[in-house]
């Protein structure tokens, strides 16, 4: 957090700090005959407000500033013009509950792998069951039904660290629990499904349509703001595995309807997940929020 103290009637600093995305949290005195000063503050953490609490107070209105600012969830937003004269922005923040956002993330996390590892479980059955299916594709499911249920256990556990509230490190549980969810069980089962459907339908040219648009989408998913790997920084070696990893359905589905060893695809899909997930979990930081350029508070719609 970066913050500074300028005094009321410091109309050009206060704008200029305003401008740029700090609020007024609070009045400060340093003596009987010193000027006021307004406390402004620049958050990492994005703040939303009400649309339907604000209000201008002038800046001679000293005493009308002072009050608004004694609430703990006000501040002040902005420097306006009001009857000519200069007047302050006084908006009402939302005051959001960690430990329940956190609570909700966590049980959303725990819902999502339940529902991966019942579908994962269903093709693996399949594949079991199947005297055509490649030992190796079998491998590659037995290894996403693993990781699945270890993300579960992992979500699981970050739900008795909010219980238990021993220490803050909820985030890098959760971290843990995304990336093997992500890159050990979501990736690898949809990368298996053209595979499962070449050995059912036995046609190569639908299995290679279904196969080129999986890896279309899933690239264009990589690619979203909706993905575990856009909440890590990117660099070139993380770029080439994700278009290995795009690629990677078409490759199987060829080599399934060629009738080819499929080793080679199967260890090289591994590979490539694994390298992806150590460069999370081992290299990476924290994860992030998407970078956006917006003001750190915003208007709740």
């Amino acid at each position: 957090m970066i913050s500074a103290a300028v005094g009321v009637t410091e109309l050009e600093a206060g704008g200029f700090l305003l401008a740029n995305g700090f609020i007024g949290t609070r009045m400060l005195t340093t003596g009987a005959d010193a000027e006021p000063q307004i406390h402004y503050q620049y958050t990492l953490r994005g703040e939303y407000i009400d649309p339907d609490a604000r209000h201008l107070v002038p800046v001679v209105a000293l005493d009308q500033l002072v009050d608004s600012l004694s609430a703990p969830d006000q501040a002040v937003t902005a420097l306006v013009t009001l009857a000519g004269e200069p007047a302050f922005e006084i908006a009402r923040f939302e005051r959001g509950d960690p430990a329940s956002l956190q609570s909700g993330e966590a049980a959303a996390g725990i819902a999502f792998s339940g529902s991966l590892l019942a579908a994962i479980t269903f093709i693996l059955g399949f594949a079991l069951t199947s005297s055509r299916f490649p030992d190796d594709v079998r491998l590659l499911l037995i290894g996403a039904t693993s990781s699945t249920l270890l993300s579960l256990i992992i979500y699981a556990s970050a739900s008795g660290e909010l219980a238990r509230i021993r220490a803050n490190s909820f985030g890098k549980i959760m971290k843990w629990g995304n990336v093997l969810s992500e890159y050990g069980g979501v990736l690898p089962f949809l990368i298996c499904l053209p595979v499962t459907y070449a050995q059912v339908s036995g046609n190569p040219w639908t299995t290679m349509v279904l196969a080129v648009a999986l890896g279309v989408a899933i690239l264009g998913y990589e690619r979203s703001e909706f993905s575990i790997a856009r909440r890590f920084r990117h660099n070139r070696i993380e770029a080439a595995l994700m278009v290995l990893t795009a690629a990677s359905p078409a490759a199987g589905a060829a080599v399934v309807a060629a009738g080819t060893v499929t080793w080679p695809w199967t260890a090289a899909l591994a590979a490539t997940l694994a390298a992806r997930t150590w460069l999370y979990l081992v290299r990476q930081g924290a994860e992030a929020g998407i970078a956006e350029h917006r003001r750190q508070w915003q208007i709740r719609a």
